[in-house]
């Protein structure tokens, strides 16, 4: 797949996930500086998303996906994955009030971007 960042083209790192295969496990941090593997939310339904918070339209995707989430049951965890220090996603998920969404960070061991495929080489951000 040929993806492009202002018209340039870029490299993906790792392996794309395509339909059908086994999620690949990873460590991610959370807004406390834990570890957080998608194995530990074994048996739960998760959505992954991977939005930089810093930008317009992923502020509005996350808003959105917090409002769509109190309609989901308490079964369902959102999980908003990127490369922003965890400092920056809680302050911002305090200013937005985002209380249903979990936001993780991929900048420590980058394991999510590389095991799905998403991290651009170029950048050091994931795709989405």
């Amino acid at each position: 797949m040929k993806v492009t960042f202002q018209g340039n083209p870029i490299t993906l790192k790792g392996t794309q996930v395509k339909v059908g295969d086994t999620a690949p496990d990873f460590t991610v941090v959370d807004n406390d500086l834990n570890p957080l593997k998608l194995s530990d939310t074994k048996g739960k339904r998760v959505f992954l998303t991977v939005p930089s918070i810093d930008t317009s339209v992923c502020d509005t995707e996350v808003r959105r996906f917090n409002q769509e989430a109190t309609k989901l049951g308490e079964d369902v965890t959102i999980y908003t994955i990127s490369m922003d220090l965890p400092f920056a996603q809680g302050r911002w998920c305090g200013g937005a009030g985002i209380d249903r969404v979990k936001t993780v960070s991929d900048y420590k061991d980058r394991e999510f971007g590389n095991n799905y495929g998403v991290y651009i080489n170029e950048l050091g951000l994931l795709s989405r």
